[in-house]
């Protein structure tokens, strides 16, 4: 199960950090964005050579200290099919460093629609009989809120193709409660989400007891967490929400059990540790922004373990 191999990996380092590749220009250098917008001008092109040599960057500095990646497919998509192969190369270029990838694409849709996203994303393409691997992930995010039958494509390719997949349950932004507060049968609808979670999750029970279908839990909602741990006992949590969106280490302890039992994202708190003062001092060449990244994870690490 791919839930297993997650664990051993994050048990191996002793880090249940997940890093979110998700590059911003400003992010980058100027010493790596001058010189592909020398050669390939003002352009799309040049953008996302720029995002895809940062990711490599940071990948080399931190792939034997953190379990997993998280690259966010949004922010390669705004850069149209050359950012869409700048991402497809993040994660094969991740993958080949041994790294779980988790593709943040927080798809959903309903019967055909929806087993395409998960032809792309999990499983493979049929061509006149042939078939072709989509992207190389090994978990995927995935919006609830269509249904159960949103997500049975998707629940059907992690069987065959031995993926995995974190289902929304309560995420960290601030107007989150606007829908998954509300009350519905005597209870939040973030609960009966959580819930269906757990259910969708039974057929993927690994050997640690978790699910290769886990949810995302924001890091943010203490309290909401610790009731959905309750509810989701066999529910491994991916957790955004620490650091820079002001969830600590003691607000997320909640999402584990004995020590296991998710994993926690953080983004821009990484991969723009060069940007932060508390780092410069240390790192103060940009050429040194992978080593600030590197150092930020240890950093997150030591977090971490302090609460759980």
């Amino acid at each position: 199960m791919i839930i297993d191999r997650l664990i051993e990996k994050i048990n191996a380092t002793g880090n249940p950090t997940v890093v979110g590749l998700d590059p911003r220009l400003s992010y980058i250098p100027a010493y790596i964005t001058e010189k592909y917008f020398t050669k390939y001008g003002n352009t799309k092109k040049a953008a996302a050579k720029a995002m895809l040599k940062f990711n490599k960057k940071i990948i080399d500095a931190v792939y034997d200290i953190v379990p997993a990646v998280k690259p966010q497919i949004a922010m390669y998509e705004r850069y149209g099919t050359e950012g869409i192969k700048a991402y497809e190369s993040t994660v094969e270029y991740a993958k080949l460093k041994g790294l779980i990838v988790i593709g943040d694409i927080k798809r959903s849709d309903i019967a055909s629609t929806g087993e395409a996203y998960s032809d792309g994303h999990l499983g493979c393409a049929e061509i006149n009989g042939e078939k072709f691997p989509g992207f190389p992930h090994d978990f995927i995010t995935l919006n609830p809120y269509l249904g159960s039958d949103s997500i049975t494509p998707f629940l059907k390719d992690c069987k065959e193709y031995e993926k995995g997949v974190f289902v929304l349950a309560k995420t960290s932004n601030p107007n989150s409660g606007e829908l998954q507060d509300l009350i519905c049968d005597g209870r939040p609808i973030y609960e009966h989400v959580g819930a269906l979670i757990e259910k969708w999750g039974q057929d993927f029970i690994g050997s640690y007891g978790y699910s290769s279908v886990g949810a995302v839990v924001g890091a943010t909602h203490k309290e909401q967490a610790e009731r959905l741990r309750a509810i989701m006992p066999h529910t491994f949590f991916l957790v955004p929400g620490y650091g820079a969106q002001g969830g600590t280490a003691e607000d997320l302890s909640v999402c584990f059990k004995d020590g296991i039992g998710a994993i926690v994202n953080s983004s821009r708190g990484i991969i723009a540790a060069h940007l932060k003062d508390e780092y410069k001092l240390c790192y103060n060449d940009e050429r040194n922004f992978a080593m600030a990244a590197r150092q930020a994870c240890l950093d997150m690490k030591n977090d971490l373990r302090r609460c759980i």
